[in-house]
């Protein structure tokens, strides 16, 4: 199964949904599939210069780690010199901050990654969650 527009904009839909329940500052979210690619991109009016950035640097660094980017944050945290070495090889696609979420199809297989940046990261990756579940999707990263 690929990631499909419909999926990514319903994802979208409700992230910014759910940002605007919770009185969210503006947020930027990208939508991209297994391979990186972007299948659909916002940035709400007023997100500042960098949340565009942010956000798909979220979405790659879960994708070309495996991880949804609170883990990979814990885990920088632990092996600093390592994480410091990605973001150099990678040419700065490594966000570590909660935001950036796996989305996975109903059998477990990565499909993409939605990156949110605009708020803290506890709620841009609340966004993602309710973004992909509205989308009858499931989230979630590695063991």
């Amino acid at each position: 199964m690929s990631l499909s527009l419909a999926q990514a904009r319903a994802i979208i839909d409700t992230a910014l949904e759910k940002g605007r329940a919770d009185a969210a500052q503006p947020l930027a979210i990208a939508v991209l599939d297994a391979g990186a690619h972007p299948v659909a991109c916002v940035r709400e009016d007023g997100a500042s210069l960098f949340r565009f950035d942010i956000a798909r640097a979220k979405a790659t660094g879960a994708l070309g780690m495996g991880a949804d980017t609170r883990i990979l944050a814990a885990r920088a945290a632990n092996n600093p010199a390592f994480f410091q070495s990605v973001v150099a090889a990678t040419g700065g696609r490594l966000a570590l901050s909660p935001g950036g979420v796996l989305i996975r199809d109903m059998e477990g297989a990565v499909i993409g990654a939605v990156g949110i940046s605009g708020d803290t990261g506890d709620c841009d990756e609340a966004c993602a969650v309710a973004g992909i579940l509205a989308a009858g999707l499931s989230h979630g990263d590695s063991k």
